[in-house]
């Protein structure tokens, strides 16, 4: 395990997932309702602290935001706890750029 979690790009981060990686979504309630993606786990970054033991420590996490700021904080905080962590560089913007799937509550415009 490497000495601070580090980023990877969205097609990393997918390919993690179908090897049994766990996405954590950090965003806001409304950046969520927005879109994510279907298999997320999602926290909202102030609420991390809080509710960490949520997050299952048997596998890689790959922490997402919306640009990678937030989600960065997150992958250090939790690797500060023993957990394998990775950053989504470039965060939703990226995956969707990559046109990786994405699901949203509702038709409003949204913003990822």
């Amino acid at each position: 395990m490497p000495n601070e979690p580090q980023p990877i790009s969205a097609i990393e981060a997918n390919e993690l997932l179908s090897s049994g990686a766990l996405l954590l979504d950090v965003r806001e309630n409304d950046e969520w309702d927005a879109g994510h993606s279907a298999v997320a786990l999602h926290i909202p970054l102030a609420e991390v602290p809080d509710r960490w033991s949520e997050i299952p420590n048997d596998q890689i996490v790959v922490c997402v935001c919306r640009v990678g700021g937030r989600s960065a904080r997150a992958a250090e905080f939790l690797f500060q706890q023993g957990y394998d962590t990775r950053n989504l560089a470039g965060g939703m913007l990226a995956w969707e750029e990559a046109g990786l799937a994405f699901i949203a509550a509702d038709t409003t415009p949204r913003i990822i």
